[in-house]
């Protein structure tokens, strides 16, 4: 079988040793814990909703009446060898696999690495990242305890606030009225079956195509547009990433073994006529109950059915629209560019400003809305009444994301400033000099190669102009141009020669021109080779 030269190309294959392009390892990894602990966890767990008594090792809960899953869950944390230490890392590792994936994620974005020929890499990542938020709800939702069961029944009315169909999709999911006997067995089918296969299969075709397009790099000497420049797979990047792997593995066990996580004996069995005080869901849909906690008490009747805004917009509307602008952005910047070239180099967040802006108010809205959802618990923290952080969470929910906009902009080209005076001064040397005129400036340096060329390098369009020429009669491209020009618009120029710009073309050209971008003389072909 021809295996042995294509094994020695792919062994030969080019890894980045940044340490941001580790965050997407980490998910994996965690990943990998997931299933193994999983795996532990399935041979004492029962999805059965059936109630008896229990009579287990834990005293305060001996007699209550339970459901099998519920009693399962305990016995996996009382009277099972490890049990306890294997179901809290397995819930740190669904944590730390969600927050992997989102600060993933967030580094592509703000780096540009979406960009061609990434778009459905991109689509792929933020597929995964729905699943992972999905595979949580299921996990967590599995031990029938009074804080999950709380979390359920909030699902279920998310479902009932879908006009015309809700009621369809809640008695479709629960196999008839709320709670039924079915949900619990569906979910771990979903949980241990279903997502896990789906989230192999999204894996294995997301790595295949960072394989296929190689990987994105960021700016430095002999790094090019046409390029992969990193350790070799075999045996370097084994080595270190088999190392991530144990850290990750050992940083989940301490984890697990120092922190308490989710202490479903304090809570008790879920009943409908009860819920937990201080209800929070995990973090990574906590987003969800502050929008719903936020949201005024709104509803309106139309044709014979009741619209219940305050749940339908919070719990439906907001997290269609975060996934749908996930989806799109890609699509919505190759659109403001126009047709563009491939780019494997990454942008520095501060030559974007308005992307990274926009990046920044997500984040800001996230964590406004994180924040809402334990008003309860940080009104009874501080002392502070409950109505009063709902007032001031609705007026930061609205002010905090104009002001990290401006700020976050500012900031950008402020730094894209100070880029421009280290390349005209040099850098501070840290001497402090007296001045003929009796002044104090201090001393500066040139800056070395590799700081210099990581500030030229940088692939921002301009803003298009296509379409507006005064001989048009009707200017079909003026709104794209417009967003293109509030999106690319502000930008600090830099200092550089001719020689120098030509380079910079020559490094961020497309792939397939960057021969014909160098310039036909040889030692500028040089200049423009070494940056």
């Amino acid at each position: 079988m021809p295996l042995r030269t294509s094994a020695r190309e792919y062994l030969r294959k080019a890894f980045p040793d940044h340490w941001s392009f580790l965050l997407g390892e980490i998910a994996l990894y965690s990943l990998l814990v997931l299933v193994v602990t999983g795996v532990y966890l399935t041979f004492y767990f029962h999805p059965d909703m059936t109630e008896t008594p229990y009579t287990g090792s834990y005293a305060p809960l001996r007699g209550t009446r339970a459901s099998q899953a519920y009693i399962s869950a305990l016995n996996i944390s009382f009277d099972v060898r490890g049990g306890l230490l294997i179901r809290q890392i397995h819930h740190w590792g669904a944590d730390v696999f969600v927050a992997a994936i989102g600060c993933h994620l967030l580094r592509i974005f703000f780096t540009g690495a979406f960009r061609r020929p990434r778009e459905i890499n991109w689509m792929i990542g933020v597929t995964l990242f729905l699943l992972a938020l999905f595979e949580g709800f299921c996990g967590y939702s599995l031990p029938d305890d009074l804080l999950s069961g709380t979390g359920l029944r909030t699902s279920q009315g998310i479902l009932l606030s879908i006009p015309v169909i809700g009621t369809y999709l809640s008695f479709f999911v629960f196999d008839g009225q709320y709670p039924g006997h079915a949900i619990i067995p569906r979910l771990y089918i979903a949980h241990v079956l279903l997502v896990p296969g789906l989230l192999l299969l999204l894996v294995r075709v997301h790595l295949g195509l960072v394989v296929q397009l190689k990987h994105t790099q960021w700016a430095e000497p002999g790094r090019t547009n046409r390029n992969a420049v990193g350790k070799p797979l075999f045996p370097q990047y084994a080595a270190k990433s088999a190392g991530l792997f144990f850290a990750v593995a050992g940083a989940l066990t301490l984890m697990a073994a120092l922190f308490q996580i989710n202490p479903i004996w304090d809570f008790g069995p879920y009943r409908t006529d009860h819920v937990s005080l201080d209800s929070q869901p995990d973090w990574y849909v906590g987003y969800l109950e502050g929008a719903q906690r936020l949201m005024p008490a709104w509803e309106t009747n139309f044709a014979g059915h009741t619209i219940v805004w305050d749940v339908l917009l919070p719990g439906v509307a907001l997290p269609a629209v975060l996934f749908g602008v996930l989806y799109c952005y890609p699509l919505f910047e190759r659109w403001l560019t126009g047709p563009s070239h491939e780019h494997h180099l990454c942008d520095r967040p501060r030559n974007q400003p308005t992307r990274t802006a926009l990046g920044v108010v997500g984040v800001t809205v996230y964590a406004v809305l994180l924040m809402a959802g334990g008003q309860d618990v940080l009104g009874y923290v501080f002392h502070v009444p409950v109505e009063y952080l709902t007032y001031a969470f609705r007026t930061l929910l609205f002010a905090g994301p104009l002001f990290a906009y401006w700020a976050t902009r500012r900031l950008c080209l402020g730094l894209q400033a100070a880029d421009r005076r280290r390349l005209r001064e040099g850098g501070g040397t840290g001497d402090v000099r007296r001045t003929a005129a009796g002044g104090y400036r201090e001393g500066r340096t040139p800056l070395p190669a590799e700081e210099a060329y990581r500030i030229l390098v940088r692939d921002t369009p301009r803003p298009r102009a296509y379409g507006t020429e005064a001989w048009r009669l009707f200017r079909r491209h003026r709104v794209r141009n417009r967003l293109s020009a509030w999106y690319f618009g502000d930008r600090v120029e830099l200092p550089a020669a001719d020689w120098q710009m030509r380079a910079v073309r020559a490094v961020t050209a497309d792939p397939e021109e960057a021969e014909k971008a160098v310039t036909a003389d040889p030692e500028e072909a040089e200049k423009a080779h070494s940056g």
